[in-house]
């Protein structure tokens, strides 16, 4: 096994896409089922993450549906991916994952972003404007507060105050700034722009001030990776994702997942056609070995600690075989699988 892959870990993050014909509630069943199953498989972490008002998305309450993953799992961590933290009020946000800290302990993570809102309806919805991102900074830092005690108000968050509940910040735009300056573990994407990737870990690396939650910078990369029997249906696993992204970009909305067969067989203005073959370019797809020289590249260019693996597809059976066949890369066993 090549030894950054080895060095790295291997976590993932699940968004609870919904599928054509299949109801909401499956998609976080799923969700669940597939947490189990990356428990089986040695990955080290196991995330949901927040939409609201989102067709193809079924998770909308990350902190309850992370309670459902803890409680279905023993070992691995659990955690969001993330909170959108404008969304809310940092005391309350302080008080979920104390909550779950105290029900799963030694087992949570905290994941949080700073987008708010998917569309400007919903932003009306959640009392939020584009605004409220900027205010990230503060309201992270009101947030890590909560858990040292340390808030002017003099009121304390009640289970959250002492425990220790790791923080990420999910680096879009500015926030990889605000991340290495909090001295913070960052999760930063995507895989497919290497030379923008590989900046944004630099600067993080370049301004990260150690802190009582970080000694080190701590860098984990996100993306799509998709591993099959053979290139052709390691692809096929990226088309329904592509798809729905190329449908958001031109009509405004996103979709739930189709089945790939319907997509190849549908015909797309030149616009649709644009987006959709943007969306399959450069994601990391392949055999085993493939996927393993991918990798292994990614690694040696960012140095990063970790990789979070953000694959959805349409195929429940097809995706966890790719997970399967991940593990595999990463455990040192590249021999192709039946």
């Amino acid at each position: 096994m090549s030894s950054v892959i080895e060095a790295a870990r291997f976590s993932v993050l699940d968004r609870s896409r919904t599928r054509e014909g299949h109801p909401a509630d499956a998609a976080l069943r799923d969700t669940v089922a597939l947490a189990r199953e990356a428990e089986a498989l040695g990955y080290h972490r196991f995330w949901v993450s927040e939409h609201h008002g989102v067709p193809g998305v079924a998770g909308s309450a990350p902190t309850v549906l992370a309670a459902a993953v803890a409680a279905a799992t023993a070992t691995i961590r659990v955690g969001t991916g993330g909170v959108m933290l404008p969304n809310h009020r940092p005391l309350v946000v302080a008080e979920q994952f104390g909550v779950l800290e105290s029900l799963f302990p030694g087992r949570i993570d905290m994941g949080l972003g700073r987008s708010v809102g998917f569309t400007d309806g919903v932003r009306r919805a959640l009392g939020r404007d584009k605004g409220d991102a900027e205010d990230f900074g503060a309201q992270l830092r009101e947030l890590l507060g909560w858990f040292d005690g340390t808030s002017p108000t003099g009121v304390h968050a009640r289970p959250a105050e002492g425990l220790t509940v790791p923080p990420f910040v999910l680096a879009m735009g500015e926030g990889a700034r605000i991340a290495a300056e909090a001295g913070l573990p960052m999760v930063i994407g995507d895989l497919r722009d290497r030379d923008r990737l590989r900046r944004g870990v630099d600067d993080y690396r370049a301004r990260f001030r150690p802190s009582p939650w970080a000694a080190e910078p701590y860098v984990i990369v996100s993306g799509t990776v998709a591993v099959a029997a053979t290139p052709e249906e390691a692809r096929r696993l990226l088309i329904p994702e592509a798809w729905s992204a190329a449908h958001s970009r031109t009509r405004g909305t996103f979709p739930p997942l189709p089945p790939a067969e319907r997509v190849e067989a549908s015909s797309m203005t030149a616009r649709e056609r644009g987006f959709y073959d943007s969306a399959l370019a450069g994601q990391i797809a392949g055999t085993e070995e493939q996927v393993a020289h991918e990798l292994e590249g990614v690694l040696k260019d960012t140095g990063a600690e970790e990789v979070l693996v953000t694959t959805s597809t349409y195929d429940r059976r097809a995706l966890l075989d790719s997970y399967r066949r991940l593990a595999a890369v990463v455990h040192g066993d590249r021999r192709p699988r039946p």
